[in-house]
């Protein structure tokens, strides 16, 4: 569960920002989505080779 202590005279809006900020580093929501449905390691692994291939290229024209 997170936790953001509204300092004093903080502005609301800004606590906001650091929640929703904790929120998007914890990887909830990535993970919610990827639990949706089951993908084979075989699977993972081909498309993390893939991801990994395309990096390489862009730092090769670069």
């Amino acid at each position: 569960m997170l936790r953001i202590i509204v300092k004093e005279g903080e502005n609301i809006d800004r606590a906001l920002k650091r929640y929703k900020r904790k929120y998007r580093n914890v990887k909830v929501l990535q993970e919610l989505r990827d639990r949706k449905q089951y993908v084979k390691p075989s699977v993972l692994r081909r498309a993390e080779i893939k991801k990994a291939a395309y990096k390489e290229q862009l730092f090769k024209e670069e």
